[in-house]
Parts: structure tokens; sequence; C-alpha cells
């Protein structure tokens, strides 16, 4: 049997899933790991925005770098490919002139510490990230910046991290938030992949929830 990997976003975790997240073999988490507690506490991987506000927010102080989930991961993974944002800027500019630090990037601050405290520094491919918009057309995205850290990190995990028998299993995904970010296009990538039988969601989400696109 291969691994059960659960990838755990912000979101609302159902009550009892602590103990199914814990017992997973690698749990992925997103930059401040709200998802501790009710959503259990093992971490292996904490994937970061590194870029813009969130990553600044996060190596500025030392909240971040101290607190339990952090320390205990063995890995961090920054989400976005410094090369792909630095192209987005010139357009983001125009269309978007108030994101102008979206894409300031803090690559570099991630891997220092994660250097300095003997860990793995890895930084998703720019290829993921194509892909993924181009399986995100597939769903009418309506106009967008770019797809949730939390997407780039399923879509990651889907196109070759994870091996032939493992399990992708997701909890604390109800696709909302950013106004920028496509989650209702995002909920139907996520359905697909379910529907094909490549991952599944811990807890379904509520019906309602499904008709409203969150």
């Amino acid at each position: 049997m291969g691994r059960r990997v659960m990838i755990v976003g912000n979101g609302e975790v159902p009550e009892g899933a602590a103990a199914a997240i814990d017992a997973a073999d690698l749990v992925i988490r997103f930059n401040d790991c709200r998802s501790v507690g009710r959503g259990g506490t093992r971490t292996d991987i904490v994937a970061v925005c590194n870029t813009g506000r969130p990553a600044l927010a996060m190596l500025g102080g030392g909240r971040w770098k101290t607190s339990e989930p952090v320390r205990q991961a063995r890995e961090i993974w920054s989400v976005r490919s410094a090369a792909k944002f630095a192209a987005m800027r010139a357009d983001l500019a125009n269309t978007h002139p108030g994101l102008d630090d979206f894409c300031d990037d803090y690559t570099t601050g991630f891997e220092s510490f994660a250097r300095l405290t003997g860990r793995r520094h890895r930084v998703v491919p720019p290829e993921t990230h194509e892909r993924l918009e181009q399986d995100l057309a597939r769903f009418a995205p309506p106009p967008y910046v770019a797809p949730s850290s939390g997407l780039v990190v399923i879509a990651d995990i889907l196109s070759g991290i994870a091996s032939a028998g493992d399990e992708i299993v997701l909890a604390g995904f109800g696709h909302t938030g950013w106004e920028w970010h496509p989650f209702a296009a995002e909920r139907r990538y996520v359905d697909a992949h379910a529907a094909a039988g490549r991952l599944r969601r811990l807890n379904p989400l509520p019906s309602s929830d499904l008709s409203q696109g969150a």
C-alpha cells in the first residue's frame, strides 16, 4: 500500500478530523497553518506563498518562524516561481494597480530560513503552475490573478510528487477567500479529480456550498 498524503487548507476542518489527519503518512499545511488544532497537529511540510504581503509578514517577525507547526516541519515549499511572477508585474500594473507588491519575491528568505534551521527548501516548478492554469481553463473561470497556493500544491502532488498507490486526501478546502483567486473553477477542478478517483475530500462540501460555488 502507498502513503496517505493529507493536504490541509486553512478553511474550516470538521469536528473529529484531527485524528485522521495526524494518522496520515504525510501532512502538508499552508502559510501560518491556521488548520492546526481542530485539524490536528502533525505537520511535515509547510507550503508558503513566497511573494507579496503574506511572505513579508511570515518572514518579517519571529512568530511564524517559531510557531510549532513550522518548527515541526521538515520541509518548506515555496509555491510561486519568482520568474513567472516577475513576468506578471507589468500587466498587473495596468489591470490591478493596487497589487503593486504582489510579485515581490521573498524566495531567498525562505530558502535561508530553511537552510539555517536544517530543513529542505523546495520551489514548486513553474511548469506545474502553467499546466494548472491550462487545466483551469476547462472550467471557464472569470478573470483572475493567480490560482490559490492550495490548488497549486494539489496540482503539484498530482503531477508527480505522489506515487502510484498513494491516497491523496483534502481537508480544510472551502474554496472561498481572496477575490482574485478563481475559487469556483478551483472547486470544479478538485471535484473532477475526485470523480476520477485521483483524490478525495476528508469531508464532502455541504450541498449549500456546492450550489454557491464555495
